[in-house]
């Protein structure tokens, strides 16, 4: 009997952490990589990855999809880990034990969702955890508008600090979803999640081109939120919230950045967005001006209409604010400005890869969570959610060079790693291909990846993942899904007493 489960022969190994970039084999055993060298025994299976990438697979730190097919369509992305962190969940505990009743495809893990403690304190609304569910809160908006009450900040903080107590991965802030909060309440918010050595996964407070509450003043507030308090604070999908002036946004944290403050980023290579008809940037009266596109930019995906006006806009808000669309806020197909502008966005230096990963949304308007595969026919999301790793390094990596392939996969493993792992030592073994790290895998043809889905076959899965292993497992074999496999495991922080 050999002493691995696996070795995986004469790959073109990639640790992004220690820069190794050579062939080599990569043994398994008990979910764990044994030892990387060469002329290794054999495994009890052995996988032939001559001519193929072995790299630590894709750390997806913004996934909101959470479920087994959103699982399984990351996954032939080389997603081994998504996370739902911008938003968070709450309560924590019960999240994680219905995930693990469920069984999950990926590992998966969440940050507190601070939001769904605002809505349940301040209108007595118990909401399933998800988009949808903040968007079928908007009904009542004191959470949205309201400046939280003594005793209501109080419960609000009891909240978030028992969903740090049970294991979640950092506070989940969606600002710009309730930008009437009040600065008292953000700054002890921020002072629990730097109390506990975790991060805030930040929605910006204002997502606008024009002043006052432009995208600048929401970025200027965080920067001095981080610097007051201490916080980490970690911005979600730079390019979207920065809309046109994401260059003057990354010299602000940039410039945060070497006076050493705790500041980073995230970014997916789209310049389309998507979220809830009711989120509240969408409301303001003002909002062609302020977005620099009118309204026909926002698309409802479960018709793939474009919104017509503000009134058409209101209806659907009224009708179902818990519905899903695209907001199309560059054109980076036709204008080379809005290209820079997401280059900027996409290339930060140090700044991770992250999908912001939509449900799956059948043509009735109900989110699908079953078992079929390939997905139903009439499921859609967004394009991000089935390629935003491989569309990455297909473009900026193998067709642009924009950066090297090391530097490219560090951006989508080592770096989502690094930012969770001083308050969630989980993560120093993810990320790398080390002895002793989780054997979180994908092997990968370089000349074949390629995202195939668009805004007219969102779920299309990528191509060019040969092999995909999570926690030893195989998930992806010889390019084929294993529809059993079910070997996720949480990420979480352990638990307080």
């Amino acid at each position: 009997m050999s002493k691995y489960d696996l070795v995986i022969c004469r790959g073109r190994v990639i640790d992004p952490e220690t820069n190794f970039n050579g062939i080599a084999d990569v043994a398994i055993k008990d979910g764990k990589i044994a030892i990387v060298g060469d002329g290794l025994e054999a495994g009890e299976d052995t996988i032939d990855a001559q001519g193929l990438i072995v790299s630590p697979g894709f750390i997806d730190i913004h996934a909101h999809g959470q479920s087994i097919p959103a699982d399984r369509m990351q996954a032939f992305d080389g997603v081994t880990t998504a996370l739902e962190l911008e938003l968070g969940v709450l309560p924590v505990g019960r999240w994680y034990a219905e995930q693990a009743h469920m069984g999950r495809v990926l590992n998966y893990g969440a940050s507190v969702g601070w939001v769904f403690g605002r809505i349940a304190t301040m209108t007595a609304q118990q909401v399933a955890p998800g988009l949808e569910g903040m968007g079928r809160a908007t009904g009542d908006r004191r959470w949205i508008d309201n400046v939280a009450s003594p005793e209501e900040l109080d419960d609000i903080l009891d909240r978030v600090d028992t969903g740090l107590r049970e294991g979640g991965l950092g506070i989940g802030f969606p600002n710009g979803y309730a930008p009437g909060t009040g600065m008292k309440e953000l700054s002890q918010l921020c002072e629990l999640a730097a109390h506990s050595g975790v991060p805030t996964f930040t929605h910006i407070a204002y997502m606008s081109n024009v002043d006052p509450r432009s995208s600048i003043d929401a970025y200027t507030r965080l920067i001095g939120l981080a610097g007051s308090t201490g916080a980490h604070m970690h911005i979600c999908h730079f390019n979207s919230t920065s809309l046109h002036d994401v260059e003057r946004a990354a010299r602000l944290v940039s410039t945060a950045q070497l006076q050493g403050l705790k500041v980073t980023v995230e970014a997916y290579p789209y310049g389309t967005g998507s979220t809830v008809v009711s989120a509240e940037f969408f409301s303001d009266r003002d909002f062609a001006a302020r977005m620099g596109s009118d309204y026909g930019s926002i698309e409802l995906l479960v018709d793939r209409r474009r919104l017509r006006n503000r009134e058409d806009l209101v209806d659907c808000q009224s009708k179902d604010p818990g519905a899903l669309v695209l907001l199309h806020f560059l054109d980076v197909a036709v204008n080379p400005w809005h290209r820079d502008l997401l280059d900027i966005a996409v290339m930060f230096p140090g700044g991770a890869i992250a999908s912001d990963a939509m449900p799956w949304t059948l043509a009735n308007g109900t989110t699908y969570t079953g078992d079929e595969w390939p997905l139903p026919a009439d499921a859609t999301s967004h394009p991000r959610s089935s390629g935003t790793f491989s569309k990455f390094l297909r473009e900026w990596v193998h067709e642009r060079r924009e950066m090297s392939l090391i530097d490219g996969i560090r951006k989508c493993s080592l770096i989502p790693a690094q930012i969770l792992e001083p308050g969630t030592p989980q993560m120093r073994t993810k990320g790398r291909v080390q002895p002793g790290c989780d054997a979180d895998l994908v092997v990968f043809d370089l000349n074949r990846l390629s995202d195939r889905a668009d805004f007219h076959h969102m779920n299309a899965p990528s191509q060019g993942v040969a092999h995909l292993l999570v926690n030893g497992e195989s998930v992806i074999s010889d390019g084929e899904l294993s529809l059993a496999a079910r070997p996720g495991r949480p990420v979480r922080r352990r638990l307080e007493r």
